[in-house]
C-alpha cells in the first residue's frame, strides 16, 4: 500500500483483536486527495482472520489509536467487504475526518468544484 500519495497517520503499534490476540499494525494511511469519503488503510504485519475488519474490539483500538494522534469526531466502521484483503483493513471515515485529514495534507478535490 506504501505510495508516493500515502498520508502515514500512525506508524507501528499493536492492538488486540476480539480474540486478546496481540496484533502488529505496520501504519494507518490514507491517499494524499479525494472526494469527499476518505478510506483509512490499517496494514498490519501478519495475515488477519477471515472477517477482521469486523471486529469491533479491533476496529476500537484503531479508532482509539487515531484519536490518540488527534482524530477528534465520531467513530466510523468498515468500508466496502471487497475492499478487505489479508494484511489490510480498510475503514470508512465520516465527514468529520476530513477536517484532521487535512492538518495532516490531505486535500478535497471535490472542493475545486465548490462555488
Amino acid at each position: 500500500m506504501t505510495t508516493d500519495s500515502d498520508i502515514e497517520l500512525s506508524g507501528p503499534f499493536q492492538a488486540k483483536d476480539g480474540t486478546g490476540r496481540l496484533l502488529d499494525v505496520k501504519a494507518i494511511r490514507i491517499f494524499d486527495e479525494g472526494y469527499g469519503i476518505i478510506d483509512v488503510y490499517v496494514e498490519f504485519k501478519n495475515k488477519l482472520e477471515t472477517g477482521a475488519y469486523k471486529d469491533t474490539v479491533l476496529v476500537r483500538q484503531i479508532i482509539d489509536r487515531l484519536r490518540a494522534v488527534g482524530y477528534k469526531g465520531p467513530d466510523f466502521g468498515h468500508s466496502d467487504p471487497g475492499l478487505q484483503e489479508s494484511r489490510l483493513i480498510v475503514l470508512e471515515a465520516p465527514e468529520e475526518f476530513a477536517a484532521f485529514a487535512k492538518s495532516r495534507g490531505w486535500k478535497n478535490l471535490a472542493e475545486d468544484f465548490d462555488e
